[in-house]
């Protein structure tokens, strides 16, 4: 059972950066592909990212945010730069087997969350 614990959100305005943390136990992120996900309030779940098992990039819905791993520390990252209120929202992470990255029913653990909020 692998157990994912995000941090590093908060209160910030905009144009400012943050990188969120994707703490992994019980499993390897080397095994994993691990996702960036958010929701905002009365909003669907949006796919941000993602970094496959073998730590090439799946890529970002936007170039402002960058993943990447620690494999040493079995963290996972999201490096947001030139944050927008539009950014708002609970970050989730979440890790895979499958292959098929996108899709939020395609991951098998998920953490609790962290809040980013921007104001303007």
């Amino acid at each position: 059972q692998v157990q994912l614990v995000e941090s590093g959100g908060g209160l910030v305005q905009a144009g400012d950066s943050l990188r969120l943390s994707c703490a992994a136990s019980g499993g390897t992120v080397r095994t994993y592909s691990v996702g960036w996900f958010r929701q905002a309030p009365g909003k669907e779940r949006e796919f941000v990212g993602a970094i496959r098992w073998s730590g090439s990039n799946a890529g970002t819905v936007d170039s402002r945010f960058t993943i990447s791993r620690d494999s040493a520390k079995n963290t996972v990252y999201l490096q947001m730069n030139n944050l927008k209120p539009e950014d708002t929202a609970v970050y989730y992470c979440a890790a895979t087997k499958n292959v098929m990255l996108d899709r939020g029913a395609n991951y098998y653990y998920w953490g609790q969350g962290t809040q980013v909020t921007v104001s303007s």
